[in-house]
Parts: structure tokens; sequence; C-alpha cells
């Protein structure tokens, strides 16, 4: 069993083991629980906006946003004008 000590600042360190085990990395948020009187720590999930986080990376192609929702604009003009 492992164990860890608490600092003067209420703080411990997650063992290297057991990061690795669940791959825990600097920044990775933890829930805490007590279960029976037991500390408890789960990774938590990662937040929709963290998982969504790059997912229209290049979308612009380099241009400025104004300028590619003006061009979407224009773009849908000419679909409707075509199938009016």
């Amino acid at each position: 069993m492992l164990s860890v000590k608490v600092s003067t600042k209420h703080q411990i360190v997650v063992p290297s083991e057991v990061r690795r085990q669940l791959g825990i990395k600097a920044g990775d948020r933890l829930e805490v629980r007590i279960e029976d009187g037991d500390v408890v720590l789960h990774p938590r999930p990662p937040r929709v906006s963290e998982r969504l986080r790059g997912l229209f990376r290049g979308m612009y192609d380099g241009k400025d946003a104004v300028e590619y929702v003006r061009e979407l604009r224009e773009e849908s003009e000419r679909w409707r004008e075509n199938d009016g």
C-alpha cells in the first residue's frame, strides 16, 4: 500500500506509480470524495469545452473570422437565389 504525507499547506503528492497507471498528468483535475471515512480520488472527465478545444482548428484557412462569416453568408444567399 502506498502512502502520502500532507504538507504544511495541506497538499499531497500523487505517487508516480499511481499517476502512470491512471494516466494523470499535470493540470488534470481529480474529484475528491469521502466514502466510509476514506478519502477517495477519481480522475475527473474533461469538461465539454476542454474536449472540444481545437475541434475547428484550421477552419478559417488563415482568414479573419469576420471575413469568413461574410463569405459564408454570401454563399448562403447564392444558394437561396438558385433554389428560389
